[in-house]
């Protein structure tokens, strides 16, 4: 299971999802360009203590983040907020990677065509979307319940 992030604009959100994936034992993808400059450095302060625990791969772009090999195997599940599916209606695989858009924009047209399924996660009536490392979270903790990742730990 890895987590991916496409083009983040929020140091902070990275941030997060940095200590998501070290916590939770998955690998995050960071597919730039970002929103911010993202140097060692910057990573290694939005990721405090954190940095050293998580597997981390940079993608200069969607083009790289597609052929690298650790897309060879497994499906692209794209999480918005305008989803095909519900994310509990859905079979997760250990071989998934959960993408998540940008936190301004979304997905755009060529990464919604590129992956395999679109889930969403069910709102009140009338709220746009939570914050990405949340939806993140909640996602990933039911691919984890599904694969059996939790007896892991």
């Amino acid at each position: 299971m890895r987590l991916a992030l496409y083009q983040p604009d929020i140091p902070q959100n990275l941030g997060a999802a940095i200590r998501l994936s070290a916590c939770l034992g998955v690998a995050l993808d960071v597919i730039e360009p970002c929103g911010f400059p993202l140097t060692d450095a910057s990573m290694k302060r939005a990721a405090l203590d954190y940095g050293d625990k998580a597997r981390i791969e940079r993608h200069e772009s969607f083009a790289a983040f597609r052929s690298a090999p650790e897309r060879s195997s497994g499906r692209l599940v794209l999480v918005e907020t305008d989803g095909a599916v519900s994310f509990q209606d859905f079979q997760f695989s250990t071989g998934d990677t959960l993408l998540l858009g940008r936190e301004s924009a979304g997905s755009p047209p060529e990464v919604y065509e590129a992956a395999q399924v679109s889930v969403r996660l069910p709102m009140a009536r009338g709220l746009r979307s939570l914050n990405v490392v949340t939806a993140a979270a909640v996602v990933l903790s039911e691919a984890m319940r599904q694969t059996g990742a939790w007896e892991k730990f």
